[in-house]
């Protein structure tokens, strides 16, 4: 079925919010050193962290708000949000200032990209129509990182690393301006009551083990690991759970997310790593590290533009799984590049088969957690697919960085592999069975 001119305009306004929010992260990146001496901070690292932390710990928490105080609602806030931390962080002239700019950020993140995907999958009929839009999403996000990459560097050296702040004030304006014209409000849950332990649990489980693996703060996991656990038992038992364990066992759910995990942890870090290569062991300047990785970028735009046919064809499964063991593969020859330039007659080849695999399993992995549920639950469902990916982004990098660049890969490439393993056998199992709830993307897969 075709979108129809008001889902073509809605689609347009979210995926600009996510490429303004992918553009935001990744210009920001670039901007890192010279924003720490700007203001005199001297650990640059917090500027991330002070994002990362709010990012990946609340983002469940107002995935489930979206669905009981209304999704449009949350979304014109974090997007709110987000202007007024820009202004702060481009006006910063203390360390303290520019990382509650940078904690703001992390705020209004969690806030509107739960809120942004779940109005998504709300506006477009489960099938075709959402895996295009889906597609798409992941297309435009992927792009923005790209973009971001790309003009970050120029940017900064242009106009200043406050311009990194500045340029999201007007695009988040125009959002406020035409949102409450485009988008209606969704129909608020009728569970109005808010699982205040479980999002105390679960939101501080969150905060404690991000905090653990960027810092590699042993006492932190262990508080991390046991709030987390303190959550599952709350959830149990509680009438009205901030995420309900049925939905947390069902297959689709659990392995879309694992998926998720593992897509987000892996990718990442190895971008990083290969970051580091090509600067500090090739000798190439920021800019032209930018161009390396931008023009193999290309093919995640167009893996985010045609993976909602491939799902429409073979079932979010199939893509899922292949999608996921292509960005592994892509990264094995990675793990024999030398100290020669010519290594990029390696890298280039690779980055670009990645990038495609990576996309696609990202389109695939956000089908498939988010697939058979009512809408009432899209929230929640959505915001665990967010909080995935701001959990693994943030850890991925810290974990693999704390090995040599080789040995690194070498533990990407096997467990992006061993979890293809794991996800299509969790998969498989769950469409062999008898279908007892509506057909999602996944079971059409079995057919």
């Amino acid at each position: 079925m075709p979108f129809t001119t008001r889902q073509r305009v809605i689609l347009l306004l979210l995926l600009g919010a996510s490429f303004m929010f992918a553009v935001d992260f990744s210009i920001l990146n670039v901007a890192l050193p010279e924003a720490g001496a700007g203001v005199g901070l001297g650990k640059v690292a917090w500027i991330t962290t002070a994002y990362a932390l709010p990012a990946a710990g609340f983002t469940l928490l107002f995935g489930r708000l979206a669905d009981v105080i209304g999704r449009r609602r949350l979304f014109m806030a974090g997007v709110a949000l987000l202007a007024g931390a820009s202004l702060l962080g481009g006006f910063a002239t203390t360390p303290s200032v520019l990382l509650t700019a940078r904690a703001l950020q992390g705020f209004a993140t969690a806030m509107a990209t739960p809120a942004a995907l779940s109005l998504l999958t709300t506006t477009f009929t489960e099938g075709a129509q959402r895996d295009r839009a889906l597609g798409l999403n992941g297309a435009l996000l992927s792009g923005g990182f790209t973009v971001g990459a790309l003009v970050g560097g120029a940017l900064v050296s242009l106009l200043g690393w406050r311009a990194a702040f500045f340029i999201n004030v007007p695009v988040a304006l125009t959002i406020l301006a035409f949102t409450p014209f485009l988008v209606v409000e969704t129909a608020r849950s009728r569970k109005a009551n808010l699982d205040i332990p479980g999002a105390v649990t679960v939101t501080g489980g969150l905060l404690a083990v991000i905090y653990a693996a960027v810092e590699k703060d042993l006492i932190a996991a262990i508080i991390g690991v046991a709030l987390l656990a303190a959550f599952w038992l709350i959830e149990l038992r509680s009438p009205a759970p901030l995420a309900p364990v049925r939905i947390l066992k069902r297959p689709t759910v659990k392995w879309g997310n694992y998926a998720g995990l593992i897509v987000f942890t892996m990718e990442p870090a190895m971008i990083f790593l290969l970051t580091l290569y090509l600067q500090q062991v090739l000798g190439f300047a920021p800019l032209a590290t930018g161009l390396i990785f931008g023009i193999p970028g290309l093919a995640s735009v167009a893996a985010g533009v045609i993976a909602g046919r491939f799902i429409g064809r073979f079932g979010s499964h199939k893509v899922l799984t292949t999608g996921l063991a292509v960005q592994g593969l892509a990264t094995l020859p990675l793990v024999f590049t030398g100290t020669d330039r010519l290594a990029l007659l390696l890298v280039i080849p690779a980055l670009f088969i990645g990038f495609f695999g990576h996309v696609t399993a990202i389109v695939a992995y956000t089908v498939t957690a988010t697939s058979g549920l009512p809408d009432t639950e899209q929230g929640l469902a959505t915001g665990l697919t967010s909080m995935t990916q701001q959990v693994a982004i943030t850890i991925g990098i810290p974990l693999l960085s704390t090995l040599p660049l080789h040995p690194a890969l070498t533990l990407d490439v096997a467990l992006t592999l061993i979890s293809v393993l794991l996800i299509h056998h969790g998969l498989r199992r769950r469409t062999t069975q008898p279908a007892k709830e509506p057909a999602t993307s996944v079971v059409r897969s079995s057919q």
